[in-house]
């Protein structure tokens, strides 16, 4: 009966230690990520070294030197296989290449813009992935407690209403799209202390006309442009919006720009981006 027992228990070490080995090898060591959002939440959560090619729009500073395989509307497909890939990363709406992906038997994460909850849970799923879950836990984790921290600050403050811009034709007020009532970019302004005009629209972008912008009134105007620009440029187009000299926030002087390709980008820096936007409704509580 010992000496039953004694190999018995011999083969459950011997088990034990085996087995994380072959979990690691089934963790993706060679990553492609077409979407930038998530090649940010996996530089986060400590994955970047398994990352080996990007996409052409992705501007995180630590892939800089990896090669580029196109992006949403023209993915380079031929050569992504080429460079034998573990784990790819795609937009949801990427049907085409997930099949061919899928059929070469090469796994695949889909990614959908969400809203703020989506990008922790986006960090967490992607922890499980890639052998990074403890790490991923604690950034989602870190997210979570800034936004409530950023949330309970301003909880007693007026919450003014703002128009939330994130594109129109330069130099012009023309062909303007907006942050509706659902999404990341609602959810990042009121998270900021902010009441979005367009809340009642339910969808992610609204595109109003220069006669429903007047009719919402907005007390603050803020854009969000991913391209730097210079001080002069930022200074037209704040005056752009004059024409529309009745609007309380043109009145007030609220109207402002915010640069930076964060502000576009629902990852990791999410707190940094409600933090300014945050600066700007209620500069006295910061």
């Amino acid at each position: 009966m010992t000496a039953r027992l004694s190999t018995f228990l011999m083969a459950a070490v011997l088990l034990y230690f085996t087995l994380p080995s072959a979990a690691q090898s089934r963790v993706p060591q060679r990553i492609i990520s077409v979407v930038p959002a998530v090649t940010e939440m996996l530089y986060a959560i400590g994955a970047g070294r398994q990352v080996i090619a990007v996409s052409s729009f992705d501007q995180s500073p630590e892939a800089a030197a990896l090669p580029r395989v196109g992006a949403l509307l023209d993915p380079d497909m031929e050569r992504m296989f080429s460079l034998q890939p573990d784990l790819v990363i795609l937009y949801g709406s990427q049907i085409d290449e997930e099949g061919q992906l899928t059929r070469a038997q090469i796994p695949v994460f889909t990614y959908r813009h969400g809203d703020l909850g989506h990008v922790t849970s986006t960090i967490r799923l992607l922890g499980k992935q890639t052998g990074r879950t403890y790490d991923a836990d604690m950034v989602a984790a870190a997210i979570e407690r800034d936004v409530t921290g950023l949330r309970v600050r301003l909880r007693d403050r007026p919450r003014p209403r703002t128009l939330l811009v994130f594109g129109r034709e330069p130099d012009t007020i023309r062909n303007v799209y907006a942050s509706g009532g659902i999404g990341f970019l609602h959810d990042i302004l009121e998270a900021a202390g902010g009441t979005n005009v367009l809340a009642n629209v339910q969808r992610e972008a609204a595109q109003p006309s220069s006669e429903t912008i007047l009719a919402l009134a907005p007390d603050v105007i803020i854009e969000l442009r991913a391209e730097a620009t210079t001080e002069n440029k930022i200074a037209g187009d704040t005056k752009a919006w004059e024409q529309f000299s009745t609007l309380p926030a043109v009145r007030s002087g609220h109207v402002y720009v915010l640069t930076g390709s964060e502000l576009v980008i629902p990852g990791p820096r999410v707190t940094d981006i409600i933090g300014r936007i945050a600066q700007l409704l209620h500069p006295d509580a910061f």
